[in-house]
């Protein structure tokens, strides 16, 4: 550890993926000094980790970078050196216009290049000089063999990265550009980064990937394993609780991920599945290579398995070309499946991406209509989901403070938000909690024993 205690700060947009970024990036830095900060104020070292999906993402990076700029000169004023970097999918994006654009930033990585923080920092300030670095190279190495343990803990709910890139090539999606080609870590490498997980108080697990359900990990035996089998193999740890995955593909829902769903117990009964039409036309034009009902048949399948399984997904209106029929086709699509909750969004073309270079967008205001069509049922659908879950006992994880006095947060197995009053030694506990309460985003109830009597201020 470096005698000399820096302050750290890094600000993440975007994914999980994007969050267990940041934690290894402050996991590579600690050793330098650096020591995490939940604010900007006299930090020696500020991160933007930065997401690209979002309309007008560049832009926004900028807003920020203009607000951390003040930071860094009142570092300097006070004779100290700091460094702002921008990091993630906006930087390996648009690295170079950003350097030209704030020349105040010190260094532009992308996602694939983190593990080199170390290196990148003595060129800017360290042995090497002063210099601005530009790193956005995609490289095949594979950054996961680089990086250093978990130097901090997660909490006692943790993502675990087990795939990253993309090969689907979506019409309207960065991510093939941004995060490189799909790459999945070998499944012995996951097992024990999941121990020590596990060793530090960690009962629930989120595996990470672009196309999570694309996993393919070799063993060192040079078998192959798919997500499946990785995740049978993750619930027998025995102090691990609850696993869950995201983002998934309805292409990669093979049969053996799908058996899971039925014979894991720890597999939590929810699934984020990502459809983003209705339309068959318009999922051909976005590349989505599957149909409408080829999702409705996975599901039926899923469902077969797992008959209490709650669902999420993305959805885009307004894609170019799209019609009022393929709208409708989209609106009968959720109907049909029920939704617990979804991300909506109105199509933007992203720069680089053939979406952007398609003819037929759809007016603004035609757009927007869809959209707030769209997301007017899929708030029914999620306050409804909320209000039947009332009078049911459900086994919650707190896993922080609430926002009020007493209160203690935590969610359900399907990733309801939930808030009991509980004394805060319950954290990081399973609790059998009585839902007496439903709201648009959140539930609420009283812990009770297992014979269901309550337990008075859960203490």
């Amino acid at each position: 550890m470096a005698q000399n205690q820096k302050k750290l700060f890094i600000k993440t947009w975007g994914c999980q993926m994007n969050v267990y970024d940041s934690n290894k990036m402050a996991d590579i830095l600690m050793p330098l000094g650096y020591k995490p900060v939940d604010a900007p104020d006299d930090a020696d070292f500020i991160i933007l980790n930065t997401c690209h999906i979002r309309e007008k993402a560049t832009e926004k990076v900028f807003s920020e970078l203009g607000r951390m700029k003040p930071h860094k000169q009142r570092k300097q004023e006070q004779g100290n050196k700091a460094l702002i970097a921008v990091a993630g999918c906006v930087a390996q994006a648009e690295g170079d216009y950003i350097m030209e654009r704030a020349p105040y930033v010190d260094m532009v990585f992308g996602p694939q290049t983190y593990h080199e923080l170390p290196e990148m920092v003595a060129k800017t300030i360290g042995a090497y000089g002063k210099s601005r670095i530009v790193n956005t190279e995609l490289s095949t190495d594979n950054k996961f063999d680089k990086l250093p343990e978990e130097a901090q803990s997660q909490g006692v709910s943790a993502f675990l990265s087990v795939q990253e890139g993309c090969d689907k090539f979506c019409t309207f999606c960065v991510v093939p550009y941004t995060r490189g080609a799909e790459y999945s870590r070998p499944p012995e490498q996951i097992l024990e980064e999941a121990r020590r997980m596990v060793a530090n108080g960690v009962r629930e697990i989120t595996l990470l990937g672009q196309n999570v359900n694309a996993y393919h990990g070799d063993d060192e035996n040079g078998k192959t394993w798919g997500l499946g089998r990785l995740i049978r193999e993750l619930a027998e740890f025995d102090a691990l609780e609850r696993i869950r995955y995201t983002t998934s593909h309805p292409r990669d829902m093979d049969d053996e991920l799908i058996a899971a769903h039925g014979d894991v117990e720890k597999l939590m009964p929810f699934l984020h599945l990502p459809v983003q039409s209705g339309s068959d036309r318009i999922l051909k034009l976005m590349n989505r290579k599957h149909t409408a009902d080829d999702y409705r048949r996975i599901i039926d399948r899923l469902r077969d398995v797992r008959p209490d399984l709650a669902l999420s997904s993305d959805f885009i209106v307004g894609f170019p070309g799209e019609s009022e029929d393929d709208h409708q086709a989209t609106l009968k699509l959720v109907e049909d499946i029920g939704y617990t909750f979804c991300y909506s969004f109105a199509y933007s073309p992203r720069p680089g991406t053939p979406g952007a270079n398609m003819g037929g967008m759809v007016h603004k205001d035609i757009a927007s209509r869809r959209l707030q069509e769209l997301q007017g049922l899929l708030n029914k659908q999620q306050v409804e989901f909320n209000k039947n879950t009332i009078g049911m006992t459900l086994p919650i994880l707190l896993d922080r403070k609430g926002s009020r006095d007493g209160q203690m947060h935590g969610r359900s197995p399907f990733m309801q938000s939930t808030h009991v009053q509980a004394d805060e030694r319950l954290y990081g506990q399973i609790v059998n909690v009585k839902i007496e309460k439903a709201f648009a985003n959140s539930v609420s109830g009283t812990i009770v024993t297992a014979d269901g009597v309550i337990l008075s201020n859960a203490a």
